[in-house]
């Protein structure tokens, strides 16, 4: 009988000290999806009948503010984690938005046309976003 309480009490502390560790870890996964819905939101979605910044970008029409945040969204999208998928596609498409944004901002002369292309949301989201989320 004794024996049996020791286990008892023995798997509560496991299980709270695991659900500490699952708390925290649950929070790093909801402040690293905050970010990447905050991305999202902010300059690849607009209003109705706005263009996104996004879409201004690839037409030339982003004022350099706009390019400049575009530029630190990206690099706030390139510390997060992927929702799924492999981290090394995570870390090329994003390494890629950072770059084409950044050639936005010099002006190249076929930097809209990178830019679009490495703005490819469905490329994106069918390797990593959740299926519950899309």
């Amino acid at each position: 009988m004794i024996m049996h309480k020791t286990i008892k009490v023995a798997a509560v502390a496991v299980s709270l000290l695991m659900g500490g560790t699952l708390v925290r870890q649950s929070n790093a996964a909801d402040a690293n999806e905050d970010a990447i819905k905050q991305v999202m939101k902010d300059f690849h979605k607009a209003p109705k009948g706005v263009d996104p910044i996004c879409k201004k970008a690839t037409e030339g029409t982003a004022s350099m503010d706009e390019i400049k945040k575009l530029i630190a969204s990206y690099k706030v999208l390139a510390k997060t984690k992927a929702p799924q998928g492999e981290a090394s596609s995570w870390t090329e498409k994003t390494k890629k938005l950072i770059e084409t944004s950044m050639a936005l901002e010099k002006g190249g002369a076929d930097a809209q046309a990178k830019y679009k292309e490495a703005v490819n949301c469905k490329a994106c989201h069918s390797l990593h976003k959740p299926e519950d989320k899309k």
